[in-house]
């Protein structure tokens, strides 16, 4: 046999080996996961809400803010600030804690902490400002959680004021994730701006 008869072989018989070894194997395949569409962000422009409750804040001009009403229930300072480009709502209620807003802080808490049967983390952001009187925690929870950002306020002796952050759909971290990130911006702007009366 000749040297080039020889080197066919071998190239041949490694090309065989290489087929065999791929046809041999079983994979499973994978479809590539979906797409999210990407949601324009409006440029950020606030507007002040000031009515007959004890207390004021910016709110987004990309908003709108509905007074609570559930059936035949109404509350006053109790109201829904809806996000229609994101289909996201937070939802925010106010109490006057007469001296002491321990059971409404203890509620709040363990509120937010419902969700570690889904969340990956809650971190917690503190508000401290002694010049506005204004106190409290954002929570900002990782992961798919039902709500992804809630927070608390209060003066410790008056006034209390909670929020928290729904998408309309269904619990799921990456699909939300630019969305939760603008809007955790106007969560925090409306804690820097709120003012009690």
């Amino acid at each position: 046999m000749s040297r080039n008869n020889s080197t066919v072989l071998f190239f041949l018989s490694l090309t065989l080996f290489g087929l065999q070894a791929c046809i041999g194997e079983e994979k499973e395949l994978i479809p590539k996961p979906k797409g999210y569409f990407r949601l324009p962000e409006p440029e950020k422009k606030y507007l002040l809400y000031d009515s007959l409750c004890p207390f004021s804040f910016e709110y987004p001009v990309y908003s709108k803010i509905q007074p609570y009403k559930r059936g035949d229930e109404v509350r006053p300072c109790w109201f829904d600030l809806q996000f229609p480009l994101y289909n996201a709502t937070v939802y925010m209620s106010y109490e006057d804690v007469k001296g002491d807003a321990r059971p409404y802080l203890e509620d709040s808490r363990t509120l937010v902490y419902k969700h570690t049967v889904k969340a990956n983390a809650i971190d917690e952001i503190l508000v401290n400002d002694p010049q506005r009187k204004v106190y409290g925690i954002i929570y900002q929870i990782q992961g798919d959680a039902a709500s992804n950002c809630q927070f608390h306020l209060t003066d410790s002796l008056h006034h209390f004021i909670r929020g928290s952050l729904y998408f309309n759909s269904s619990a799921n971290a990456d699909s939300v994730a630019p969305a939760l990130a603008f809007l955790r911006q106007d969560v925090e702007h409306i804690t820097q701006t709120l003012r009690w009366k």
